[in-house]
């Protein structure tokens, strides 16, 4: 995966287990279903013009080869050269590395890495969970955003989604009474603690940023209760149709294990100003 945050190493020391993970039924759920959503709402390139994207925290690089096979050309920034190392052997053995380059950086110091209004595309997944400061990064994404076509890709773990977790797939009620008022969970890859968000504070971060949601999309909402009788494997394609039409049901969105939000920016590059 990917880190932001000072000091946190963990996907430095063993960056082979997150790939390992998204080679998963859960892990391509993850990656896919928020693909799909992106894909729904990508910019249309003006002209001859080509699109340009940034993956803040790209991880092993799925998302660059899915971007960059559409003919748009991708910036990868990590903060962990492991992540970096892995992505850029992904995006060669995809065949696509003639249109991705890789970056090393804090995604909290986007503003001292790249100009403002640089990219039509920014993807923020499962990064505002590790980094010390989401505002710094959204209010740095924000700055980005080449115009009000562009559009922002924020995907965090949701608070409701650990209550659920808890309570129907561990059994553990104390868990989940807990987790309903949480700020933080652990997450299971590492055994290190993440970022809980409700609708509520993601919002209010989105719109200290100047930022607006556009779209909301309900992530692994029914994936990781099902019955043990039916095979995440074999049954792969048909959970991945429900799981895009449970998704886009606001009553489904708010109970799923991640919040998949797109979004635009009315006064792109204005952060920049501060």
């Amino acid at each position: 995966m990917k880190t932001g945050a000072k000091g946190d190493n963990r996907f430095d020391e063993d960056a082979n287990r997150y790939a390992t993970y998204l080679e998963t039924p859960e892990g391509r759920l993850r990656a896919e279903l928020t693909f799909a959503n992106l894909h729904d709402f990508l910019p249309v390139p003006a002209g001859n013009n080509t699109l340009s994207a940034l993956d803040l925290g790209c991880g092993t690089g799925a998302a660059a080869v899915s971007l960059a096979s559409l003919g748009i050309d991708v910036t990868l920034l990590d903060s962990s050269p492991a992540m970096l190392d892995l992505a850029q052997r992904t995006v060669v053995e995809a065949g696509v590395a003639e249109r991705v380059r890789v970056k090393h950086g804090e995604a909290a110091l986007l503003p001292d890495i790249f100009p403002k209004r640089s990219f039509d595309i920014i993807l923020c997944h499962n990064l505002l969970e590790f980094v010390d400061h989401p505002r710094a990064v959204l209010r740095g994404a924000a700055r980005l955003l080449r115009d009000s076509s562009s559009v922002l890709s924020v995907l965090v773990r949701n608070q409701a989604g650990e209550v659920l977790k808890a309570a129907l797939q561990s059994g553990d009620l104390v868990a989940a009474e807990s987790n309903l008022s949480a700020e933080w969970g652990r997450e299971s890859l590492y055994g290190r603690k993440l970022r809980l968000f409700t609708m509520e504070a993601l919002e209010e971060m989105l719109n200290d940023a100047l930022l607006t949601i556009i779209a909301r999309r309900g992530v692994r909402v029914i994936a990781d209760y099902l019955p043990t009788q039916i095979s995440r494997t074999a049954e792969y394609q048909r959970i991945f149709a429900l799981e895009r039409a449970l998704g886009e049901r606001q009553e489904f969105f708010g109970v799923a294990r991640y919040m998949h939000c797109l979004i635009r920016c009315a006064a792109p590059g204005s952060e920049s100003d501060e």
